[in-house]
């Protein structure tokens, strides 16, 4: 299959490679293209402004948690229909999982996608260094193709002349657009990044409405789209949910969080719950005050509930509900936000009580992938099943009575465990990709028969 495509990329992070990339989607969306959008690596935050840009998900690839080969296919799955899809890489182009050399860095998505390469090269405090710094990205790796440079924050039309003149000496990589300093484009930050797009509704719809105006005013979209097309086709057929497991009879119902406090999940999480069998309902705990009706299993995803902690407190119905559900045997997954949930506190206020761990804020941030094993049976994976996920917080738990520990790995430090099982119910802070392993949700669908 062919899909127009190309990668959107970075020396590090904080280039400004996410305005770049959600930009060039609306540019392109807004010429009446259908756009695929897609991000490497584990980050739920990016895809959401995406998605906004597109009108489509914004899906994620990421090779350490679904595994090099499923890559190409998740991409196809993702951007049928398309007419073109962007994908925006993840910190600098080079870097990946630690100590895995470039597994899932943008650069091997880039080769395994066989798809060129824009670099987005911040250019806010250099002039001639910045052929330097090109030409060393490109000769890095010489199955990376690295076809084009994008410039930004961009000071002057002098300085844009320099720029444009030192690369056209030194790094034989074309200048495919420069992007002046702006403010009108910044987007909020906080603890772990952007404010997601789901919590800032009109303020999201604008910033990307304006990324998509700065990018038509200041790239060359018919060079980029040129440099899309010439991506070869894929050797790979599209990833299929339907493939991946076997569905049960009788369509239980799932309950799927969402909203404000719990956005982030992936598209193909829920696509695996529903080829399982499964009917999948989403609710908003910030706004709903029952569980959709007849609910047999219920999944909590990640998110920002430290945000909301007041208003899913005073939500005493839905918090008895989900409690009683659980009291009564039926399966519960949560991973991150929806851990802290159902805990009994979360910085002193009250939440599910579905589990008895407290949780509260810190300031310290716990990143990184993990390889890990399931220490007992639950309703997503019986003890023993490997996973690949990751962490992302800044909250700790304190464990409570009862609570056997849900998954375990080796650390720098020794063995580490994290997580809690309890009954039907599973909670982790580990996030998982299920298209890296899709019988976690045939399982839960089993369990909630």
């Amino acid at each position: 299959m062919n899909i127009p495509r190309l990668v959107v990329a970075a020396p590090s992070s904080g280039a400004g490679k996410t305005t770049v990339a959600t930009g060039l989607i609306a540019a392109l969306a807004a010429r009446g293209l259908a756009v695929s959008p897609h991000k490497v690596g584990p980050d739920y935050i990016d895809p959401g402004y995406h998605a906004l840009a597109a009108g489509r998900p914004g899906r994620n690839l990421d090779a350490f948690m679904c595994g090099e080969d499923r890559v190409a296919p998740l991409f196809l799955h993702g951007a049928a229909g398309a007419d073109v899809a962007v994908v925006e890489g993840v910190m600098g182009l080079f870097d990946g999982a630690a100590g895995r050399g470039e597994l899932a860095s943008t650069a091997q998505v880039a080769k395994l996608l066989k798809a060129p390469v824009v670099l987005v090269v911040d250019a806010s405090s250099q002039s001639r260094s910045v052929a330097a710094l090109v030409h060393g990205f490109a000769s890095w790796d010489p199955q990376v193709r690295l076809a084009g440079v994008i410039l930004n924050r961009v000071a002057s039309d002098r300085h844009e002349q320099l720029l444009r003149e030192a690369l056209e000496e030194g790094s034989g990589v074309p200048v495919l657009g420069c992007v002046r300093r702006t403010a009108s484009v910044a987007t909020p930050s906080r603890h772990l990044g952007l404010v997601p797009a789901v919590e800032r509704s009109a303020d999201a719809l604008r910033a990307v409405r304006d990324m998509g105006e700065l990018v038509a005013a200041s790239v060359d979209l018919d060079a980029l789209l040129a440099l899309a097309r010439s991506a070869p086709p894929l050797d790979a057929e599209p990833w299929s949910a339907a493939a991946e497991v076997s569905p049960v009879a009788g369509r239980p119902r799932v309950a799927l969080a969402g909203g404000a406090a719990f956005s982030f999940s992936y598209a193909e999480n829920a696509e695996l719950l529903a080829a399982a069998g499964a009917e999948v309902v989403p609710f908003d705990p910030l706004r709903d005050e029952r569980l959709p009706a007849g609910t047999r299993a219920l999944v909590v995803g990640g998110g920002f509930p430290e945000m909301y902690v007041g208003e899913l407190s005073a939500n005493a119905a839905l918090r008895a509900e989900i409690a009683a559900l659980a009291a009564g045997g039926a399966p519960i997954a949560a991973e991150c936000a929806g851990l802290l949930y159902l805990g009994r506190e979360l910085d002193g206020k009250e939440m599910c009580g579905v589990l008895p761990h407290t949780a509260r804020m810190t300031e310290r941030l716990t990143l990184g992938y993990r390889e890990a094993v399931a220490l007992a049976d639950s309703p997503l994976a019986v003890a023993g099943t490997r996973v690949r996920g990751h962490e992302f917080h800044r909250t700790v738990c304190e464990p409570g009575a009862g609570e056997q520990p849900a998954w375990g790995w080796r650390a720098p430090a020794g063995p580490a465990v994290e997580g809690f099982v309890q009954g039907a119910v599973h909670g982790s802070y580990l996030h998982l990709h299920w298209a890296g392993a899709p019988q976690l949700a045939e399982r839960l669908v089993r369990v909630a028969l």
